[in-house]
């Protein structure tokens, strides 16, 4: 395996190495030991998955509240996702930054995506499958999220992105300006 940092701190990504033949490919996703190494001590207690039928479907920006803060480590099963992840602890240097990775099948690598940082993603083929270990169990009353467009960030999406695929929740998110303040640096 492979970790790439970034220069926003906190998000890793992932590649795995793989071993083929004519038959296809073995691939170790997750070792403990390394992980750590790079992404501190963390516990995976829920894992989700998302199909996302068409292409440029937008899915997004999302995080928890304290005390269900959750850390993602995101991977992509079928198809391919340009995966964004956004420093919201108001005390980093990095706050309102923002990285993105395509994460795909193909490559098999994946992104983790530390407590504090919002997450979303927009899928780049038909028929997409997301799928991310969390550290803290989905909690509808501490579920947040921020405007996957707000200009105050300025993600930069692909040409695929497509508003209309947005759920009404995601519709409706604030701007980062009118977040409270709910992370700092360790969390």
């Amino acid at each position: 395996m492979k970790f790439h940092t970034f220069d926003l701190a906190g998000p890793v990504e992932i590649v795995p190495h793989r071993i083929g033949d004519a038959r296809g490919y073995f691939s170790e996703i997750f070792r403990r030991g390394p992980f750590t190494e790079q992404a501190g001590q963390v516990e995976f207690v829920q894992e989700n998955e998302s199909l996302s039928a068409q292409i440029g479907t937008i899915r997004g920006l999302h995080f928890q509240t304290a005390p269900f803060v959750q850390g993602k480590l995101v991977r992509c099963t079928a198809g391919a996702i340009f995966d964004v992840a956004v420093d919201l602890r108001h005390d980093s240097p990095g706050f309102g930054r923002w990285i993105a990775v395509t994460l795909s099948a193909a490559q098999g690598n994946q992104l983790w995506i530390p407590p504090g940082f919002a997450h979303g993603f927009c899928t780049m083929l038909p028929g997409t499958v997301v799928n991310y270990k969390v550290t803290a169990y989905y909690a509808p009353e501490h579920d947040r999220g921020v405007a996957w467009n707000d200009p105050d960030i300025g993600v930069k999406w692909p040409r695929e992105a497509d508003a209309a695929t947005l759920s009404g929740k995601d519709r409706q998110q604030p701007a980062l300006t009118d977040l409270p303040r709910h992370f700092a640096m360790e969390g």
